[in-house]
């Protein structure tokens, strides 16, 4: 949202915080597309003109059946393997992401296209995903998960990690801690904020003209939501509850 914003500073959004099901990594392909469905319909009714999929394990799940069934520009997020295979200069590259996404045929298709001489070390992180939905950021639990997902990875030559779940752009900083010197991170933000720029011209004459707003729901608890947007930065957020489509 803030690399969107930054981008993007004319148009106004909406973002959906599905806490009420969330994390997505454990849950099957039936759910995720179901989620998504409704997600959409909720977007659709809140006349937006495009949607990001903000979520690497929704997007490989329901990606194209979404874009089949409504007639909106979809920009879908997948772990930025291609880069990565390109900045490392050890060969080694680690991708943490949910099982689900790690487990993906999308995520296998990146590897068999780009990966080339370069070995792509795909490193499940359950657990991670929910620390952040707690807020637990810099928590002694949260790095000793990161120990046990980034070090192996790093000790056996990686020097190059993927975050290949939104969630984990909130342990950036504790990550590169744990990867320790010389260890890059890429994180997609900015090149998805490039793409919905790309996908959004010719649409751009419908943007605010400096009037932008976030509004953001929940399927969960608003207070929960408003309580973890303030912990990043967003203490004037408007949050509200999703209603049906919880």
């Amino acid at each position: 949202m803030r690399a969107l914003r930054a981008a993007l500073p004319d148009e106004s959004y909406v973002y959906v915080a599905d806490s009420r099901h969330a994390p997505y990594g454990d849950r099957d392909q039936a759910f995720l597309e179901a989620r998504a469905q409704d997600i959409f319909g909720f977007f659709a009714h809140q006349r937006v003109k495009a949607v990001v999929l903000a979520c690497n394990t929704v997007s490989v799940a329901a990606a194209a059946s979404l874009r089949a069934a409504y007639h909106l520009p979809v920009v879908a997020m997948e772990p930025a393997i291609k880069p990565a295979t390109r900045m490392t200069r050890s060969g080694t590259v680690l991708v943490l992401a949910t099982a689900y996404t790690i487990q993906s045929p999308s995520v296998a298709r990146l590897c068999r296209t780009f990966a080339g001489e370069t070995r792509v070390m795909l490193q499940a992180c359950p657990g991670l995903a929910e620390q952040v939905e707690r807020g637990q950021f810099a928590a002694r639990s949260t790095y000793e998960l990161l120990e046990s997902y980034v070090r192996p990875g790093v000790d056996t030559g990686a020097d190059t990690i993927v975050l290949g779940c939104t969630h984990y752009a909130f342990l950036a900083q504790q990550i590169a801690e744990v990867a320790g010197p010389g260890v890059s991170i890429i994180e997609p933000s900015p090149a998805i904020a490039r793409q919905l720029e790309f996908r959004l011209q010719g649409l751009r004459a419908e943007a605010g003209a400096g009037r932008q707003r976030t509004a953001f729901y929940t399927s969960g608890r608003v207070e929960d939501l408003r309580a973890f947007l303030s912990m990043v930065g967003e203490e004037e957020a408007e949050v509200s509850a999703m209603g049906d489509w919880t």
